[in-house]
């Protein structure tokens, strides 16, 4: 049960409103999301969190999953990404909105919220605890014509189409083929899209043939069940150093094995970043160039052993071919430790070729170090899109859509 120890819930959803647009970093903002948030009571969503924790910027487990090593099955998602995901998806008064990924019920009560009285609200999940979860605060809170569903989201809800926005609350590696028909032409989807070890909130707007995005916005978000184009594995005998990779990508693990031990070629570019400036951009951009381009793991081990320090060691780009790999790193410059930091961005490369996938890596810093706010634009096809009719760019072949990604 909730409990405070001093703020109402109204004083504490509108410092957490307040600093979401404060801190934001993604740029957007909408008067009627902002109020929507002011509005509707996330610990009302939340009945055993702390009151404290149902309004700090952080999201919330609500089921946890039996495997220890895994990732939670559910959770509240954190509310400065709920924020840019509804600015993105821009619900309109009497739209007719699906939701895939139900979790708490607090975002259909958004999307209940920012339709108003003439819209519809149909959210589902594959999982019954969850689905039932959300029936009873979404109830217990006044939603009681917001839909329900308990299915596989892949699937939607045909028989509550067409659809004026979808939004997805769950990391999706593909794009599946039923949304096509059930999204009406001119329609959003908002959806955290998952590539070349990436994720992204991807705005799409539906058109003939096509979707194509006018929004990209770092996020990351629990894998959708059912999806599994992701692989990945250790690429060192300690087990410290991971890589993942997308299932149309040639990596073979087995080949890294000897790479990290041999000598590194490290190359440094002129661009430089201050200690809390988004280099993101840079991933991005080897998506839209390189093949290769997947995402690197290091523990501390790794580095205490001798490994050059990842950019991230929790998540970084990577370029693996064959034998060989490369990938961001970064060193403060040589400045008056008293001033504010900065620091060098470049690559480092072991293996054979690790040389020259470091340069690639380089000239796409230089590249995003010229234009550090650009975005990508993500066209999606359906499957059976011919090559004659696609977009320029990187093409990215998934079971049931094209995606290109191009500046």
């Amino acid at each position: 049960m909730n409990t405070t120890t001093g703020a109402s819930p109204e004083d504490l959803r509108n410092r957490l409103v307040d600093a979401i647009l404060e801190e934001d970093l993604s740029g957007l903002h909408d008067a009627r999301v902002e109020t929507a948030m002011r509005t509707v009571a996330r610990h009302a969503f939340l009945p055993d969190a702390p009151i404290e924790e149902a309004y700090a910027n952080k999201s919330v487990t609500i089921k946890e999953n039996p495997d220890e090593d895994a990732l939670p099955l559910s959770c509240a998602s954190q509310p400065d990404v709920v924020h840019f995901m509804l600015v993105q998806l821009a619900v309109r008064e009497g739209d007719n909105v699906f939701e895939i990924g139900a979790g708490t019920g607090y975002n259909a009560a958004l999307l209940k919220h920012l339709t108003g009285k003439s819209g519809q609200v149909t959210t589902c999940d594959i999982d019954a605890d969850v689905t039932a979860y959300a029936r009873r605060t979404l109830d217990a809170n006044g939603y009681e014509d917001v839909r329900v569903v308990t299915r596989d989201g892949a699937l939607g809800a045909s028989e509550f189409s067409p659809y004026d926005r979808m939004i997805a609350t769950v990391g999706m590696w593909d794009l599946p083929g039923a949304w096509w028909g059930q999204l009406a032409v001119g329609g959003r989807l908002v959806v955290p899209l998952r590539w070349r070890g990436l994720s992204r909130a991807v705005a799409f707007q539906h058109e003939e043939g096509r979707m194509r995005s006018d929004s990209v916005k770092m996020c990351g978000f629990l894998p959708v069940i059912g999806q599994d184009g992701e692989r990945n594995d250790y690429i060192d005998d300690d087990r410290l150093v991971r890589l993942y990779w997308d299932e149309d990508q040639s990596v073979a693990p087995e080949l890294l094995r000897d790479a990290l031990t041999r000598p590194k070629a490290v190359v440094w570019t002129g661009v430089t970043v201050g200690p809390v400036e988004s280099f993101d951009g840079v991933w991005l951009r080897l998506s839209a160039t390189e093949r290769a381009t997947c995402r690197i793991t290091a523990k501390p081990a790794a580095v205490e052993a001798g490994l050059h320090r990842p950019a991230s060691p929790a998540l970084s780009p990577a370029l693996v071919e064959g034998d060989s790999i490369a990938y961001l790193t970064l060193e403060r410059t040589a400045e008056d430790l008293e001033t504010e930091p900065r620091f060098w961005l470049g690559a480092v490369g072991y293996g054979p070729a690790g040389a020259d996938l470091a340069e690639r890596i380089c000239a796409q810093i230089r590249a995003w170090g010229a234009a550090r706010i650009a975005e990508p634009v993500v066209t999606a096809y359906p499957a059976d899109t011919p090559d004659s009719d696609l977009a320029d760019g990187a093409v990215i072949d998934r079971p049931s859509v094209r995606l290109v990604i191009s500046y």
